[in-house]
């Protein structure tokens, strides 16, 4: 019987899940979504095409694995991107890599100078597109997968205090002039710049930029997933396809690390965090002359040098562990009353061109029509992924910042973001 027991011991101390530690590991893949010429682009409130490639739109790749469980972060240079294509995404990686649908997050940046893949005022997606980013979106996690190698991580946070503005301003009494729908409005959106008007601000602001950073075992730079509360930034040519800031966070984050001409090839992202209310426009200054996307490249640089400034003193652990949770809720929908659909109708009745709206009234009179056909409740995901003692919040809104605020304040996590506009699109989501 000894003889036995002590066969058993052997025996089980010699299993691989008993004598192996367990290994980080980490791989990153930039996958191409840049679209053919003439596809719609999403941002504005009329229809445009695009004409000219400014710069390759990707979907950034991280994929993290502690040895029992993997996650997958997907960012994507896009305005915004439906919940159903990202099902469609995250089915095909669950079925091509394993990793559960439940861990998988994807998220657009909200580029205004991306192609269209949701139905977004008068821009109408191109189907042939829409497959293609589902593809590259599952491609892109599985080619990430395929770099995963033993590796380290830590996270920190900066701060570029410099760039957000609240965009909602209380004005005057007696300045405000009525919305599109001929009422009065509390707070203005984006009033006029330097405006005698001007009383202040409605909100707060974020200037933490948080990141996470991965390096291999030998410390070659693997990727760097930042986050920052900033709407885009815009200023780039007509018909220009372009990933805005994003996009030369990428590759000035890149250069700042010293990581160029790697393989594998190292990853550049930037998520975009709770920046409903924000934008990059001070309206307090007059605006001033400025060259094709050179607002861009301010932003974009001052915010990896943000980064840049905090990697230095940052504290890298071998191993951490990794858990995902998700819920699916189901929210109401303010629908508009009869009467505002039949004003609305009434507006479009007299459009000068009805495919193509000219000013607020008559393109919130289309949107008011079309809402009045949506369902009385729709599904919506809240996700979280757990990263040692960092949380990552997921909606699929585009959060006021004052929400993203709150969820820092009272996470349980030491420290905490929010990426916004993840796993589908369900518009605004303001304070009470």
């Amino acid at each position: 019987m000894k003889k036995v027991l002590f066969i058993l011991v052997i025996f089980s101390i010699m299993q691989p899940s008993y004598c192996e530690e367990k290994v980080f590991k980490a791989g990153a893949y930039a996958s191409n979504i840049t679209p053919r010429l003439g596809v719609s682009i999403a941002g504005s409130m009329s229809e445009g095409h695009i004409s000219h490639i400014h710069d390759q739109l990707h979907a950034r790749c991280l994929v993290l694995d502690d040895g029992e469980d993997r996650l997958a972060i997907v960012i994507v240079d896009s305005c915004m991107v439906l919940r159903e294509p990202i099902d469609e995404a995250k089915e095909l990686i669950e079925k091509e890599t394993g990793i559960p649908k439940e861990n998988i997050l994807v998220a657009a940046t909200h580029s205004h100078s991306a192609p269209t893949s949701a139905f977004v005022f008068q821009s109408e997606p191109d189907p042939d597109y829409r497959e293609f980013l589902i593809r590259r979106i599952a491609d892109g996690v599985r080619c990430a997968v395929g770099n995963l190698e033993p590796a380290k991580i830590g996270w920190g946070s900066g701060e570029e205090p410099n760039q957000v503005f609240n965009r909602r301003w209380h004005l005057k009494e007696g300045a405000m002039s009525p919305n599109p729908f001929g009422e009065l409005d509390q707070v203005r959106m984006n009033p006029g710049r330097a405006s005698a008007d001007l009383v202040s601000p409605a909100g707060p602001i974020d200037p933490e930029v948080s990141f996470i950073s991965v390096r291999s075992s030998e410390d070659r730079p693997i990727a760097l997933l930042a986050n920052y509360s900033l709407h885009y930034v815009g200023g780039v040519g007509g018909g220009h396809a372009s990933a805005d800031y994003f996009g030369v966070f990428a590759d000035r984050i890149q250069e700042l690390l010293g990581a160029d001409r790697q393989e594998p090839p190292f990853v550049g992202i930037l998520s975009n965090g709770t920046s409903g209310d924000i934008n990059n426009i001070d309206f307090t200054k007059p605006g001033i002359s400025q060259e094709r996307y050179e607002q861009i490249n301010i932003v974009g640089d001052a915010v990896a040098k943000a980064v840049q400034q905090t990697l230095g003193s940052l504290e890298y652990q071998d191993w951490v562990d990794l858990d995902s949770a998700q819920q699916e809720i189901s929210l109401g929908v303010r629908k508009p009353s009869t009467e505002e659909v039949e004003e609305a109708k009434k507006i479009l009745e007299e459009a000068e061109d009805p495919n193509n709206l000219k000013g607020l009234r008559d393109i919130y009179a289309k949107e008011t029509v079309d809402l009045s056909s949506y369902p009385g409740q729709v599904p919506v995901i809240l996700q979280t992924l757990k990263i040692g003692d960092l949380g990552v919040a997921a909606i699929p809104c585009e959060v006021f910042v004052e929400i993203g605020l709150e969820i820092k304040e009272r996470s349980p996590f030491d420290d905490t973001f929010t990426i916004e506009l993840a796993n589908g699109y369900n518009g605004y989501l303001p304070t009470p």
